[in-house]
């Protein structure tokens, strides 16, 4: 495409004035805040990404003038940066900052990039270094409190992303399964992304005392882990009691609409089918939590919780998971062939009393790829109502008869409606 047909010069000349002032207004008023002269601003920018746009358009083939002007302003940028590096800032510290830098040269690339892309291209640029821009505390706070083996975790595990998932074959190794090695790694991948992301939330962003933020982000990292760790709390900070009990029944409401996710990026005709069921079970378990939560459980809690997931993204823990997963998957695939339906629905309701995410993955992988859409489907429902009912043991047993008789209650009513759906299902 063009770029002329990627935008009219009309529409351009506007798209990067607006984008110009929104830019240089964000950048005068952080910097005003702080009381620190620099070079930019909402004159100067849109004058650059005027002049980045015209210097684009006298040559739009081998750039030489828009290039020419980008060495001029770098030149000049490189003078202000040599003459101001022995200032001390504020805070009593060496002016050795790129941002004034990097402002100025983006606000000069915004009117090439308005004509030369399509707009989001130019838009998306504007918002991203705006917001880098005005969050520079809160992102240093969040650097400061992520600690350094967290990072190492994650780069170990990238590079396993880049480099190993691209070799792994993607065909079946062993004719007991149709998984191939390439999915049960993608597998992983998919699971500890969903969980990391809880993570990081639950650890860095969500208040250390709310045993409701505990049970939202808890579901999407497990639901099982989240109601032992608010169980736990339960029988050790009585006066947290209701948001505690409030929380468990909300981590397993989530729950269903993390199994959604994960099915819905592996097989999407399966999701399809079981999406009525499970956003009906997770407003189900919305509607118990809320009639909790109004009935008498709106107690502040006092206390943060001492107990914090794992991360997930620790190379043990996914291999343990792929391990499982495999082992699931090869059983699944066994009993489906052995015993039909009645088969996997009996290991469903096995599996379901451990982690349930290895068996409902190696469903919508193909581990059982003889079996129907609707067999599938009802067999995950079975597994969840299983690992409902898992969980009510665990917050009776962790929290006390007493304490966990109304989210016990609440499990397992949400794991009858799920047997129940199963069944008609099929």
């Amino acid at each position: 495409m063009s770029s002329a047909m990627t935008t009219t010069p009309a529409a351009g000349f506007l798209l990067l004035l607006g984008l110009g002032f929104f830019f240089g207004l964000a950048f005068e008023e952080f910097y005003g805040q702080s009381q620190q002269a620099r070079p930019g601003g909402i004159r100067s920018f849109p004058l650059l990404a005027l002049v980045g746009a015209l210097l684009y358009r006298l040559d739009t083939g081998r750039l030489l003038p828009m290039v020419a002007g980008l060495l001029v302003l770098g030149a000049w940028l490189t003078c202000y940066y040599w003459r101001h590096i022995a200032e001390i800032d504020l805070e009593g510290q060496p002016n050795v900052g790129l941002m004034t830098a990097i402002c100025n040269v983006l606000a000069y690339l915004i009117g090439p990039a308005v004509f030369a892309e399509p707009p989001w291209v130019a838009i998306g640029i504007a918002v991203v270094a705006v917001l880098l821009l005005t969050g520079r505390e809160k992102l240093h706070g969040f650097a400061r409190r992520l600690e350094v083996g967290e990072i190492v975790t994650a780069g170990k595990f990238l590079i396993l992303t880049g480099l190993v998932l691209p070799f792994l074959p993607n065909t079946p190794v062993t004719t007991l399964t149709a998984i191939t090695p390439y999915q049960v790694w993608l597998a992983v991948l998919a699971v500890c992304t969903v969980s990391y992301a809880s993570y990081l939330l639950q650890r860095y962003v969500a208040p250390r005392d709310g045993g409701l933020w505990a049970g939202v982000l808890g579901g999407l990292y497990s639901s099982t882990a989240t109601t032992v760790v608010l169980a736990r709390r339960a029988h050790g900070s009585p006066g947290t009691l209701g948001q505690v009990q409030t929380g468990i029944i909300l981590a397993t409401a989530i729950m269903y609409l993390r199994m959604l996710i994960i099915v819905a990026m592996f097989d999407w005709p399966l999701a399809l089918a079981l999406a009525p069921a499970l956003l009906g079970l997770a407003a189900l378990g919305g509607i118990f939590a809320g009639l909790w939560y109004w009935i008498g459980a709106r107690q502040i809690a006092v206390g943060p919780v001492a107990d914090t997931p794992a991360n997930p993204l620790e190379l043990t823990a996914a291999l343990v998971f792929a391990a499982l997963f495999v082992m699931i998957s090869l059983a699944s695939a066994w009993v489906g062939a052995r015993f039909g339906a009645a088969g996997l629905y009996g290991l469903a309701a096995v599996v379901g009393a451990a982690d349930i995410d290895p068996f409902v993955l190696s469903i919508a992988s193909g581990g059982s790829a003889t079996l129907s859409t609707t067999t599938g489907g009802a067999a995950i429902l079975i597994a969840a109502a299983s690992n409902n009912v898992l969980k009510a043991l665990y917050s009776a047993g962790f929290a006390g008869l007493r304490m966990a008789a109304a989210p016990a209650g609440a499990l397992v009513m949400l794991g009858l409606a799920g047997c129940g759906i199963a069944w008609w299902m099929v």
